[in-house]
């Protein structure tokens, strides 16, 4: 008796980041589970374990690659649970339970809001429902208005109701950075959106639901009070909407460039539909998934580069992978001043702490540690070149989703390095380590070091 008070003790006095981590394994349960029923699969079969919880991970951890096809391969039932898992998994289980303490009007404790703003990375508790409230109203009208104009375009081509639900599921699939598609019996097979290529609307809405979900909601929060409030706009939003643009416009050059004339890619399609690709391609992949072409395709040098932007990702406290846009530019800013002589890391007037550069530079390289690992692992296990594990790999940590098309035919323990890779990056490096080391992270040293200097480069 008294062991099993003292486990109970341990379950209800467990940190936050521990509580996000049960969290999303508990939807990934849930959701595997409900998988295997026979009435999830298309055939009416049940599913076996390993197609059903990768899928779940893949949904819960917003990333996209699918070992079976979602539209041909699960049924409605089977499809209502993976959108279910994909918006639980973009805005945080947290959120959730946020809102069923709203509609019964119960108080939001204290630890909850611990919780909820760890989950969301913010730097403080105060407004933290009324932040909730107003992020469940934005995704609501930002998925409604997708929806809606996507409705217009499918209706017409699948009729009333599939046509609805292919729009709301599209929706929430874009809005939460998430890939996952129900145009397999139309376009064929894991084809993604490829059959609407030549659709500058549905693509632009696309990059539109992507683009609003990866901002992050603490740019939501802050755009709403310049416009409403007049006030100014913080560092890190006007960093996170400067980088976007620069990414975006970037991406869209490079591809477009480098794939002009691939007649794998987009080398077949008119020069506006070529533009229209590459913006569509630069923004999906750093954390959507959506594919217009087929990416085994591709040129060498693109693979690479296209490795870096999943790598990169979208801002923090948003439905988008990656190590973060913001993370990125931090440790390329930091070798910059560093490269010029300068020991302190300022932008817009205001100093970065070297803790943040430290932290940056831990998130990145664990990232690239953990991506390398598994890349080399899948290449002695699987008959795959190392440039297309090291593609599958990065696209399962950054929470992308696109594919060259080896997920579905990798073995057990492959698929199972992925389904890490997906939850190490959704869950978030560092709130899996601190969890894990939350003793010694708690800890401060008392005893100060003289400093040394020591040879380096």
């Amino acid at each position: 008796m008294k062991e099993f008070k003292q486990i109970l003790q341990k379950l209800f006095h467990i940190s936050p980041t521990q509580m996000i981590i049960l969290g999303f394994i508990l939807v990934i349960l849930i959701g595997g589970l409900l998988l295997m029923l026979p009435i999830s699969s298309a055939d009416g079969n049940a599913a076996s374990a390993s197609d059903a919880f990768f899928t779940a991970v893949s949904s819960t951890c917003v990333t996209g690659l699918v070992v079976r096809d979602t539209m041909i391969e699960w049924s409605r039932f089977g499809q209502i649970v993976i959108i279910a898992m994909i918006q639980i998994g973009g805005l945080g289980f947290m959120t959730f339970t946020v809102l069923i303490s709203i509609l019964l009007k119960r108080r939001i404790t204290p630890r909850e809001r611990m919780i909820i703003a760890e989950s969301f990375n913010l730097n403080t508790y105060e407004g933290i429902v009324k932040k909730i409230r107003m992020i469940l109203i934005g995704t609501v009208i930002a998925e409604g208005i997708g929806a809606v104009i996507l409705a217009t375009q499918f209706i017409p081509i699948f009729g009333i109701g599939e046509g609805i639900f292919k729009a709301i599921f599209h929706s929430i699939s874009s809005f939460c950075n998430a890939g996952f598609d129900l145009m397999g019996q139309h376009a064929g097979a894991y084809s993604s959106l490829a059959c609407f290529d030549s659709s500058p609307l549905i693509l632009f809405t696309q990059i539109s639901l992507i683009l609003v979900g990866g901002i992050g909601f603490v740019v939501w929060d802050d755009i709403y009070s310049f416009f409403r409030r007049r006030s100014r706009l913080s560092i890190y939003t006007k960093l996170v909407l400067m980088i976007t643009a620069v990414l975006v416009l970037g991406g869209t050059l490079i591809f477009a460039l480098l794939e002009w004339n691939n007649p794998g890619t987009i080398g077949g399609m008119t020069p506006l539909n070529k533009l229209v690709n590459s913006t569509f391609y630069a923004v999906t992949l750093r954390t959507a998934g959506f594919t217009t072409f087929n990416t085994a395709a591709l040129r060498s040098i693109s693979v690479l580069i296209s490795c870096l932007f999943m790598f990169i990702g979208g801002a923090s406290g948003s439905t988008a992978g990656g190590i973060k846009m913001v993370t990125f530019w931090l440790i390329l800013y930091s070798v910059v001043r560093v490269a010029q002589g300068y020991n302190d890391i300022n932008v817009f007037g205001r100093r970065i702490s070297l803790r943040t550069v430290l932290r940056a530079l831990t998130i990145a390289i664990i990232g690239m540690v953990f991506i390398t690992a598994a890349s080399v692992f899948i290449t002695l296990v699987e008959d795959v070149s190392l440039s297309a594990a090291i593609y599958e790999c990065t696209s399962a940590f950054a929470t992308v989703g696109i594919s060259m098309g080896m997920t579905p035919a990798l073995s057990g323990i492959s698929r199972l390095v992925l389904m890490l890779l997906m939850f190490m990056g959704r869950v978030g490096i560092l709130t899996i380590t601190y969890s894990l080391m939350l003793n010694s992270a708690k800890k401060k040293s008392c005893i100060s070091y003289p400093e040394i200097q020591i040879m380096i480069g």
